[in-house]
């Protein structure tokens, strides 16, 4: 798992969860790396019982407010996934700047992949009461 001083305490209950784009790179302003997003969401509500109260994909992160059997495997599941995902969809398009970039800014520890898009870990909140909810 990704190395994160936010920890889900309660696996099953819904969470507010930040994920970010390594070093705020506007990756989200294509419509294809968004519909990455959005299938890989729809995939885990299927196999992960994910369930989405709701989600905002800005051009560099997202905010969602979740609940699955056991989140922090499902986020990492959407994390892993997508990252793979971009990355092909960069290549397909040629986009050797942003390549580059998510090469360059790739965390040194990092050695099993050759670019890291996602920040590691992600910030996440515990949902307690119904008007935090709200």
């Amino acid at each position: 798992m990704g190395r994160s001083r936010y920890k889900i305490y309660e696996p099953t209950h819904p969470h507010f969860v930040t994920c970010t784009i390594l070093h705020w790179l506007p990756i989200f302003t294509n419509k294809k790396s968004v519909d990455i997003v959005i299938d890989s969401l729809k995939f885990l509500q299927q196999r992960d019982n994910l369930k989405i109260y709701s989600y905002v994909i800005l051009e560099n992160h997202i905010h969602m407010i979740l609940k699955s059997n056991d989140l922090p495997k499902t986020i990492h599941s959407f994390k892993r996934y997508t990252a793979r995902e971009i990355i092909k969809l960069l290549q397909q398009e040629s986009a050797k700047t942003l390549l580059e970039q998510f090469k360059f800014y790739k965390k040194a520890h990092k050695k099993d992949r050759e670019h890291q898009i996602w920040q590691e870990g992600y910030q996440v909140k515990l949902i307690q009461t119904d008007k935090m909810m709200i």
